[in-house]
């Protein structure tokens, strides 16, 4: 089946070992009696790991095995990995029913990655057969040289097998995905250089038949794009069922509407009255030159893990102040700012703390949760509620609980930041309903972000509305996973009758791992109201 060599397999499995795959994960979905344990569920999600390769009519028969357990009586941390082993299966489903990348999107077959994702896995869709640069250490050993000739020969079979995969007519994501393959081109010349290949035949070799095949599929792709002519949308219908058996984020297409014009709103309407609050306070200065950027984000990292600290806002751990500066930024010309780094050359604190994301991986590196379930990345961006949510809710919580009390006009950026991110995701929500192109979702995004600071020249804008139309629910988590963040707060405050301090809800969260925070929030307080809700059980 085509399919299955796209889905190359798990860690990095390659497309070679599909048969055999296809053989072992059908006898295990046919060795296991209706059984009840934490152990069976373990032994089936590494199954279904194995399994997530292989031929989607298989799908059912893993589903039965989950289904025929009985999780009533296990503790709620292990019925809460049930239903994440639920949402992956679901999410299976979904990409073969629906989303179907490897037939209707060109970037599902881009390989190369020269950088690790802020995430625990890659933004949207991608094959398992990926050239992960950001792992090789320079110079390459003799083990890692053979491993990037071997990452490197999968893509010329993988890009040819493309041309009859993709067969569907989703003319955005076909048109957009064009870029991904022409930028791999681009990345693996920067690769060539970064080792040295013009002195090592073997691998330059592989370095141009892979720039080989993708340039020749890139002649392709343009050349089948007139042809292209359908929706690149899921429909609400379909979104509506993704976001709450996949990413189980408990809101319909029209409830996720209203929460983002509401956040959108209150961005707008709170920067004016920032504004006019720090009407008389000395404006912020950008910086103008390389020296004073570095300057400038070394103070801020070192600002906001002191603030962290010293006001108990979170366990600090050794890992977390190492992981933030290795993502500091650099300077950026004028010209060149997109709408990240106007705001980092202002004040980096305000993206900064978005880099929770560093902590988050950090933690998943050097300490991995002791559920296996939780240990790995979640397949599909099903972490995106949790992930981005926190990332994004906690530059408004650390604002409130004072960290730029010092600088009242970085409150300002804050708000800047909040409603861009309403602003795409709303734009993402009516390109899944077909009710805009990908070009128009991009203009409301441009238009409804304050001060101009969102390009419509810059790559930003258009890498932005791809991702979320290639990945549903993605462009919303930002805010979505915000509120149902903020009322887990409120949720844990109210059940211990306002005795939680801050340090203790952060803590628990980061205990739980990276999981929608629906489920988070049924383990902290025992409610399970809305995943009952959302699953259609008593």
């Amino acid at each position: 089946m085509a399919v299955t060599k796209a889905f190359s397999g798990f860690s990095g499995l390659r497309a070679g070992f599909a048969a055999s795959l296809i053989i072992m994960c059908l006898g295990m979905a046919t060795n296991s009696a209706a059984a009840g344990s934490y152990q069976d569920l373990l032994q089936l999600f590494e199954d279904w790991r194995e399994f997530e390769a292989a031929a989607h009519q298989e799908l059912k028969k893993y589903q039965a095995r989950l289904n025929a357990m009985d999780i009533s009586s296990w503790p709620i941390e292990q019925q809460v990995d049930w239903h994440l082993v639920r949402a992956e299966m679901n999410g299976f489903d979904f990409n073969h029913r629906v989303l179907r990348p490897w037939a209707r999107d060109p970037a599902f077959y881009q390989s190369v990655w020269m950088n690790r994702s802020d995430v625990p896995a890659h933004e949207g869709p991608s094959n398992h057969a990926l050239l992960e640069f950001w792992t090789y250490s320079l110079p390459l050993s003799a083990d890692e040289r053979e491993r990037l000739i071997g990452d490197l020969n999968v893509i010329p079979p993988l890009l040819k097998q493309a041309r009859t995969n993709l067969n569907g007519n989703a003319r955005d994501l076909w048109v957009a995905g064009i870029k991904n393959i022409r930028d791999q081109v681009g990345e693996l010349a920067e690769i060539h250089a970064a080792v040295n290949a013009a002195n090592d035949p073997e691998l330059a070799a592989a370095l141009a038949a892979a720039s080989d095949a993708s340039s020749s599929l890139v002649a392709w792709l343009e050349q089948q794009a007139s042809s292209k002519s359908g929706p690149s949308g899921v429909g609400t219908e379909n979104y509506t069922w993704y976001q709450q058996n996949v990413h189980y984020v408990p809101f319909t297409w029209e409830q996720e509407e209203t929460l983002l014009k509401r956040e959108l709103d209150r961005a707008w309407a709170s920067l004016e009255l920032e504004e006019h609050h720090n009407r008389n306070v000395p404006p912020l200065v950008a910086v103008t030159s390389p020296e004073e950027y570095n300057e400038r984000a070394d103070q801020a990292a070192s600002d906001l893990m002191a603030f962290l600290k010293e006001q108990d806002i979170l366990t600090v751990k050794d890992y977390m102040e190492p992981a933030l500066r290795e993502h500091l930024g650099k300077f950026v010309p004028l010209e060149q700012r997109n709408f990240f780094a106007i705001a980092m050359h202002y004040d980096p604190k305000t993206l900064y703390s978005h880099s929770y994301h560093w902590f988050e991986l950090a933690r998943m590196d050097l300490e991995p949760h002791s559920s296996p379930v939780r240990r790995v990345p979640l397949l599909y961006n099903i972490f995106d509620s949790r992930n981005e949510g926190t990332a994004t809710g906690v530059e408004e919580m650390f604002m409130h609980a004072g960290l730029y009390d010092n600088n009242p006009h970085a409150r300002e950026i804050v708000w800047i930041l909040l409603a861009q991110r309403a602003a795409r995701g709303l734009g993402s929500l009516y390109a899944h309903a077909n009710m805009k192109t990908m070009a128009e979702a991009g203009e409301f995004h441009a238009e409804m972000t304050p001060r101009n600071w969102m390009s419509k020249k810059l790559d930003l804008l258009f890498f932005e509305q791809q991702l979320y139309l290639r990945q549903p629910g993605y462009g919303t988590s930002y805010i979505t996973g915000k509120y149902l963040l903020e009322r887990l707060l409120a949720d844990r405050k109210k059940q211990l009758a306002g005795n939680l301090p801050l340090k203790q809800f952060f803590d628990e969260l980061n205990q739980a791992g990276s999981i929608p925070t629906s489920l988070v929030r049924w383990q902290l307080t025992g409610d399970d109201s809305e995943i009952r809700m959302m699953t259609g059980s008593k």
